[in-house]
């Protein structure tokens, strides 16, 4: 496993834990963990011994955003006249948001089972790395605060798509414009924390239900979920047709083949992820 700056990476049996660990940060996300968190996404297309993955954060916060700490400003004239273009236009700002799309449609896409262990604080663009999991898990009392009217910022990074797909339209008033503080009971009052647990269970609870994804077929539970997450997006004729591509992949699959033969003889199915 790559050693990285601002992640922890482990690999359990078959499940991949990834841990925001930059706690004097509150685990905010800044450029290098963004690239980190791309390079794990990129990873897990070729890792078939990976079947589950579980993201969740170091310290006291899950993660608290974006990081707006100000950047170091250079000392002498000729070092601030080469800056100065960067500041020029406010449209220069559309390369770091693009990054940040970028990596949360990686996330949203990946066909492998997520898990989310909010052990703590989400604010800002964590509210996607919480909610666009497959299983959140989320600590009572956890806080969660969107931040981005906070700061008289226009929400970003893809949470305007995203958000608008795991919350109701009601909810995402209250949480974009109201700039109201929310728990993970709220959270889970909206249907959008499956498990809401003290904050001491957060994790054996979230191993406990990587687990179960990772000895699923592995190969059927992410086509299945692309096919959710698109038909959100889709018409009834590409969702059509779309899931009839998918039956016709997966149906040679050893999985498939053991789900069938293990239903004839009568005993539980032992899928190998293939």
């Amino acid at each position: 496993m790559k050693e990285c700056e601002t992640l922890r990476l482990s690999v359990d049996g078959a499940v991949l834990w990834v841990t925001l660990d930059r706690v004097e940060a509150r685990n905010a996300i800044d450029m290098t963990m963004r690239d980190e968190l791309l390079g794990v996404m990129d990873m897990l297309q070729t890792r078939r011994d990976v079947r589950a993955m579980v993201v969740t954060g170091s310290g006291r916060d899950f993660c608290t955003g974006g990081d707006l700490a100000p950047k170091p400003t250079p000392a002498d004239p000729q070092s601030a006249a080469a800056a100065a273009p960067a500041r020029r236009s406010a449209l220069d700002r559309r390369v770091p948001v693009a990054k940040f799309q970028e990596l949360f449609r990686a996330y949203w896409e990946l066909e492998l089972p997520v898990v989310s262990a909010v052990n703590g604080t989400t604010a800002g663009a964590g509210w996607m790395l919480a909610l666009l999991a497959d299983i959140v898990v989320a600590a009572r009392g956890a806080r969660w605060i969107h931040a981005f009217a906070d700061r008289g910022m226009v929400p970003h990074a893809g949470d305007p798509f995203f958000l608008s797909r795991v919350l109701p339209l009601r909810q995402i008033a209250e949480v974009a414009m109201l700039r109201e503080r929310f728990t993970s009971e709220d959270l889970h009052a909206w249907g959008a924390v499956n498990r809401l647990v003290e904050p001491e269970q957060v994790l054996p609870t979230a191993k406990d239900l990587a687990e179960r994804l990772a000895q699923g077929p592995t190969r059927s539970l992410g086509v299945a979920k692309a096919l959710y997450r698109r038909a959100l997006s889709s018409d009834m004729a590409t969702a059509f047709r779309e899931e009839a591509a998918a039956v016709a992949m997966i149906s040679e699959t050893a999985d498939r083949v053991e789900g069938v033969q293990s239903l004839k003889e009568g005993r539980p199915p032992r899928f190998v992820g293939e």
